[in-house]
């Protein structure tokens, strides 16, 4: 795609790039652009910096938002070194000052042509190696499905991500899968946890500090932005930020550049920002405990993470493979497990998500010897698909005799169970006697 709003130049353009087998489509400004990206997909795009309606610039950035793959090589006649930084940091492929010879837009096609060869070779190389970006994230799930398709479409935008779901579901894993999916794979993957640094700490932490800032700074110290320039900082819990850091933190991303604490110089970087949070930054904004303006400036590229209990496709997949994990690194072989057990784990709902799983199998192996998981082996709120008292505000029914009822069911099952049906014995677990225990197993269709 040729996109100038000179008419005689993209005439130019189009008839060198026809006569070397090229099939190009025009547009005349950048909103004109982005129409035809909504139409059809391109391999390269050549753009001119100054046009009305929409520059040059304001497309590049649009462009890479989208997550759109094709190189774009900016022209201009007007430009300046400074000019050209400006639009390699935006993402440009390069820059080409016009008046240009023909041949010179064919080279940099062709070094454009030879990068993108390079690059999906990489790929395929990578994935046939198993090291797929996602390779990291177990998943069966039509949700998951189409969290990875949109995790490959915003690897190489430049824009910030926002990546929501609860605890324990994986968004420092989609983190870095984001990172080694996109063009910075081989920069710096720098991840930090904003709540579980001490607030007073948290500033240097990021931004640095010169020596005599305060007390204890006995020398320079670069920032994690900087020891993350070019490549991806990933702020996990970005929610825990205490407001006085939100200021400096959206000046940083708006700006690319930062200020070390007590350094009155600016430093210009260049890196893509990853924020992760589990608090509903919407809600906490609306109370005044999040900047309006920096959660819009993060939740540009919004990825959201189902919660395990509604992806219950994912469960087996993801046992089968903590299994296999922790059997190897525990240098034992993996245990079969028990029908029940397999059950009782579709039949649980897992507040504290894929981690909770995960912990569970790697105590299950740690405290069990055996070949084969037993009921026994696993707790007895997970056997009987107990919920946490939060869960309770996920489903419409709150009828609490219908539930006291459902759980001395679950509670009378599993007393029998572990007497192997001895009712007596089941009686004595349960604290009740035994005439009301029979009636209650007629009640529930026990028998």
């Amino acid at each position: 795609m040729v996109v100038d709003d000179e008419e005689n130049m993209r005439l130019v353009l189009k008839t060198c790039l026809t006569r070397e087998g090229y099939q190009v489509v025009e547009a005349a400004n950048g909103s004109e652009g982005l129409i035809c990206l909504d139409r059809e997909a391109f391999d390269y795009i050549l753009c001119d910096v100054r046009m009305p309606v929409m520059d040059g610039l304001t497309f590049l950035k649009e462009v890479k938002i989208r997550g759109v793959l094709a190189p774009v090589i900016m022209l201009s006649a007007y430009g300046t070194v400074d000019s050209a930084l400006e639009a390699t940091k935006a993402g440009a492929f390069d820059y080409v000052f016009k008046p240009f010879n023909p041949e010179e837009i064919l080279l940099t096609l062709k070094k454009a042509e030879e990068r993108e060869t390079l690059r999906r070779e990489n790929l395929a190389l990578r994935r046939a190696a198993g090291e797929r970006p996602s390779a990291g994230i177990v998943a069966r799930s039509k949700a998951m499905a189409d969290l990875l398709v949109m995790l490959e479409k915003v690897a190489d935008a430049t824009s910030p991500v926002l990546i929501t779901g609860e605890s324990g579901t994986g968004k420092d894993l989609v983190a870095r899968a984001i990172h080694e999916a996109g063009s910075r794979a081989n920069k710096p993957y720098v991840p930090v946890n904003c709540g579980a640094i001490p607030e007073n700490l948290l500033e240097s932490e990021l931004f640095g500090h010169v020596r005599g800032a305060f007390t204890d700074a006995i020398q320079d110290r670069i920032g994690l932005f900087q020891e993350a320039d070019g490549g991806t900082l990933f702020l996990d819990e970005v929610g825990e930020l205490p407001l006085s850091l939100q200021v400096k933190l959206l000046r940083a991303i708006q700006e690319q550049e930062i200020r070390p604490v007590g350094s009155s110089i600016p430093i210009q970087i260049d890196v893509r920002i990853l924020a992760a949070t589990a608090r509903d930054l919407t809600k906490e904004a609306e109370n005044g405990f999040f900047r309006e303006d920096l959660y819009y400036r993060l939740n540009v590229l919004p990825l959201f993470i189902p919660p395990l209990r509604e992806r219950p496709d994912d469960i087996p997949p993801l046992l089968e493979h903590f299994l296999v994990a922790h059997s190897a690194r525990m240098g034992r072989e993996r245990p079969q497990m028990a029908p029940e057990v397999a059950e009782a784990f579709l039949n649980y709902s897992w507040p504290g998500n894929v981690r909770e799983l995960e912990n569970l199998i790697e105590r299950i192996l740690v405290l069990s010897s055996h070949s084969r998981i037993e009921p026994e082996d696993v707790p007895s709120h997970i056997r009987l698909g107990f919920f946490k008292p939060t869960g309770l505000g996920s489903t419409d029914d709150l009828d609490l005799k219908a539930r006291i009822r459902e759980l001395e069911a679950r509670l009378i099952k599993e007393a029998l169970t572990q007497s192997e049906g001895n009712r007596s014995e089941a009686s004595r677990r349960l604290k009740i006697s035994y005439p009301s225990l029979l009636a209650k197993i007629k009640l529930y269709g026990l028998e």
